[in-house]
């Protein structure tokens, strides 16, 4: 579908890759990753044809359409949502009945209620929203276009979990190709088929998912030092024969050959392993010592409107715990958060620190972090006081700590990328650190070598923190204990989250991060017991006769035939769809396209009717 031969792109003097090459098949589902700033958001400019390779070609195959979702939507107009997530397609009949698609706009408003939207949200002025949901809009414009190849610049990063996990399913079983970049582990290890690494100007290709590029990356390496190894060892040998006998005319002959060998094998030498040269290296300096009791709150009430978030709210953490706060979205996660950063007044109650405690609050929007209006070096040089005597020197030696480099530290904070803005902020809380760390999504942005480095310095911190995460990396790595919000009330979970799963019996470590269920809680009195209920003294129900029970069995084989015959339709709907003359046809491909989704539902509410018609059928037959 896509060919790519032999690309070049500079800027100035930078080199950001050289002779890259790749091909792109209508099958492949496709992980791009790589640092900050090593090229991968060019490499999609190429594609596109919004920018010119210095050297090589990029060429699509006939017919191949392709959808780009970039990290940044323009700003909408006055278009409603619906409007944008039906722009992609044509709604004009032709004399061609493939472009009629009636189905346009039921499917669209599936897709917008899959990805958050409230049904009557779609009527809506698209400028009326956030960046962010404008970003999701464009995301069904994508889905409900079906192109042959989707182009997604960080999808993930405006989604909730639950719109994500929609998502991320909905993606599984999308038919045509997807190259994605993303810092996502469990997105790209549930969709990916291969890796694309962009790393020192060369882009590498690896087989699978995000956890088997590690390992067979860590295996190349591998064979690389080794093979290094023993062509420096060879050519040393060479040498140390040429050394000695070189200047003998006996031996001048031999010596000139191994010579020539020497010169042989370093033009052909692999190179030595290196280190990636671009990554965040820091630690937390040690805060103050606080005392044991952190932070309290008592009979907390907090509300927006008539729109109640907490009643009656008690909770308390300890020097040193490391809690993440879980729960389905608008459980109250983000305001309990900051509830205990003191950045929101609450209704009622009491909000009281310990002895010596000394907040800090890293927001979900970077912004309310940074000063908009000043530079990269400015926002941290204002932290300056008498107490921190902040130098230039000391600044900078921070900056580079988190990649700001050189005229990098003069950049304006309003042209910098997400992950820029994120690592801005976290430089910041070293200049003052706090004791009672609360942070909200602190990955977001940041490329997965950044989110270890980041996961590091946490693990030294001293400090207590408290911290909302939709990364199951992260929160494996650092929570101790678990703190889950639901329906304005805290259960807490003595353990980390692996313990977590083990109590809530919850298998899918992802889903289980917004996962709403009414277990027992230690705030709440246990139920009464409801008396027995007493025996009826009336006629008891009479057992199913042979002949319902027939008559029933036969229901039952109807529905399971009906699944039969949806499932072997989806077959042949695949069987087309892989065939080469389909996409031949642009029209036939999306038909066919529709046609599979549709089915999939149906055996979808076909098998949950029989399956249910089966159970009780099993229970009459008893």
């Amino acid at each position: 579908m896509l060919t790519i031969a032999d690309v070049s792109k500079s800027y100035g003097t930078r080199e950001l890759f050289s002779d890259v090459s790749l091909f792109i098949a209508r099958t492949d589902r496709l992980g791009l990753i790589g640092p900050n700033g090593a090229g991968k958001s060019t490499l999609f400019g190429l594609i596109l044809g919004e920018e010119k390779p210095d050297t090589g070609t990029i060429e699509w195959e006939r017919g191949a359409d392709f959808g780009y979702l970039p990290q940044e939507s323009a700003p909408a107009g006055d278009e409603t949502i619906l409007h944008i997530a039906t722009s992609g397609k044509k709604l004009e009949p032709t004399d061609d009945d493939y472009d009629i698609d009636y189905t346009l706009e039921p499917r669209a408003r599936k897709i917008l209620d899959g990805l958050g939207f409230k049904p009557d949200d779609a009527d809506k002025l698209a400028k009326t929203f956030s960046g962010g949901w404008v970003m999701r809009a464009h995301l069904a414009r994508l889905l409900v276009a079906e192109p042959a190849l989707l182009l997604l610049d960080e999808p993930t990063n405006h989604l909730d979990l639950e719109a994500l996990l929609w998502f991320q399913d909905y993606l599984t079983r999308y038919p045509g190709g997807l190259v994605v970049i993303s810092h996502d582990r469990a997105f790209l290890n549930a969709l990916c088929t291969g890796m694309l690494e962009l790393r020192a100007g060369t882009l590498h290709y690896y087989h699978g998912n995000y956890d088997n590029f590690l390992v067979e990356k860590e295996a190349r390496k591998a064979q690389q030092a080794a093979a290094f190894k023993t062509q420096q060892r060879e050519i040393a040998h060479l040498q140390v024969f040429v050394d000695r006998f070189g200047a003998k005319a006996s031996m001048a002959s031999r010596a000139k050959s191994k010579e020539k060998q020497i010169e042989r094998l370093k033009e052909a030498a692999v190179e030595e392993p290196t280190e990636e040269l671009r990554k965040m290296n820091f630690k937390f300096p040690q805060p103050p010592r606080s005392g044991l009791k952190v932070i309290e709150l008592e009979h907390v009430q907090q509300a927006y409107g008539d729109h109640v978030i907490y009643k009656d709210l008690n909770f308390t953490a300890e020097r040193g715990q490391g809690i993440v706060l879980i729960g389905p979205n608008g459980a109250g996660k983000s305001t309990l958060l900051k509830i205990l950063a003191g950045v929101i007044p609450i209704n009622g109650g009491t909000r009281e620190l310990g002895s010596n405690v000394v907040p800090g609050y890293f927001a979900q929007n970077r912004l309310d972090n940074l000063n908009p209006d000043a530079t990269v070096f400015e926002n941290v040089m204002e932290l300056r006081t008498n107490e921190n005597q902040l130098s230039e020197q000391q600044a900078r030696a921070i900056l580079g700590a988190f990649l700001f480099r050189k005229d990098d530290v003069h950049k304006p904070v309003s042209v910098l990328s997400g992950g820029e803005k994120t690592r801005l902020a976290l430089a910041r809380i070293l200049v003052k650190p706090p004791n009672l760390l609360l942070m909200d999504e602190p990955t977001t942005h940041l490329d997965i070598q950044s989110i270890d480095a980041l996961v590091m310095a946490l693990r030294g911190y001293e400090g207590t923190l408290i911290f909302i995460s939709h990364d199951v990396h992260f929160i494996k790595a650092l929570a101790k204990n678990v703190l889950h919000v639901h329906s304005g009330r805290l259960t807490t979970y003595a353990g980390d989250y692996d313990y977590y799963l083990e109590k809530s019996k919850l298998s899918d470590a992802r889903a289980a991060i917004t996962a709403g269920f009414t277990d027992a809680r230690p705030t709440q009195a246990a139920a009464p017991k409801k008396a027995a209920a007493p025996v009826a003294s009336g006629p008891v129900k009479a057992k199913a006769s042979p002949n319902d029970i027939r008559k029933f069995r036969e229901h039952v084989g109807v529905l399971e035939k009906k699944v039969v015959e949806l499932e072997a339709k989806q077959s042949e709907i695949t069987s087309a769809l892989e065939a080469p003359e389909t996409y031949a046809d642009k029209g036939k491909f999306q038909h066919l396209n529709r046609e599979l989704s549709a089915t999939v539902d149906l055996i979808t509410t076909a098998t949950a009717e029989w399956e249910k018609a089966a159970s009780q059928l099993a229970e009459m037959e008893k």
